[in-house]
């Protein structure tokens, strides 16, 4: 499962953030541009609380279960 926004970082540089949730794996990534190879970061605190956002989101549209959103709560570090 995917999950994508758009950010600004504190230069005003904008940043694609792409998450992969799969296997019990989170990974994050971004990229600057459409010429730019992705990298992997470390999810912020801020970064983590808007893919939970999004994710609930999907759940009254049965986009994801419940099961799964529990298991990605459960990935977030403490």
């Amino acid at each position: 499962m995917e999950f994508g926004w758009w950010e600004k970082d504190d230069e005003g540089k904008k940043w694609q953030i792409n998450v992969r949730f799969h296997g019990g794996n989170v990974v994050f990534s971004r990229k600057h541009g459409h010429h730019t190879s992705w990298e992997d970061i470390e999810g912020t605190d801020d970064q983590w609380d808007r893919l939970l956002s999004e994710a609930e989101r999907r759940l009254p549209r049965r986009l994801m279960s419940t099961k799964e959103f529990n298991d990605l709560k459960s990935k977030r570090p403490q």
